[in-house]
C-alpha cells in the first residue's frame, strides 16, 4: 500500500513539473508555435511595384504579380528571375502552362 501511494505521488509530482516546464517554455517542449506567431502579410502593392518597375506592360505585370503575391504572400526580389526565393510564386502557371507570375 505504501509503494502504491509513493508511485501515485511521484506520478502527480512529475506531471505537475512537466506542466510547469511547458508553461514556462512552450516552444522548446514540442508545442507548435504556428498559432503563436502567424506570418505577417507583406504589402503586395509595394512589392509588385518594385518588381514591375521595368516592365513593358506595368499594368498587366502589377495585376499578375498582385494575384500571385496574394496567394503566396511573397514576391521574389529584383525586377525578374530570383524565383528560387519564393517557390509558390514560381510554380503558379496559367491554363496554357506558362508562368503566371512575373
Amino acid at each position: 500500500m505504501g509503494i502504491h501511494r509513493a508511485f501515485v505521488a511521484s506520478l502527480l509530482i512529475s506531471l505537475f513539473v512537466f506542466q510547469l516546464a511547458e508553461a514556462l517554455h512552450p516552444n522548446q517542449l514540442g508545442a507548435t508555435s504556428f498559432y503563436a506567431n502567424p506570418p505577417t502579410k507583406i504589402d503586395c502593392g509595394k512589392a509588385c511595384a518594385a518588381r514591375c518597375i521595368l516592365s513593358k506592360r506595368p499594368n498587366l505585370c502589377n495585376r499578375a504579380c498582385g494575384t500571385c503575391c496574394g496567394r503566396c504572400n511573397c514576391v521574389p526580389p529584383g525586377t525578374s528571375g530570383n524565383y528560387e526565393s519564393c517557390d509558390c510564386y514560381a510554380q503558379m502557371t496559367t491554363r496554357g502552362n506558362q508562368k503566371k507570375c512575373p
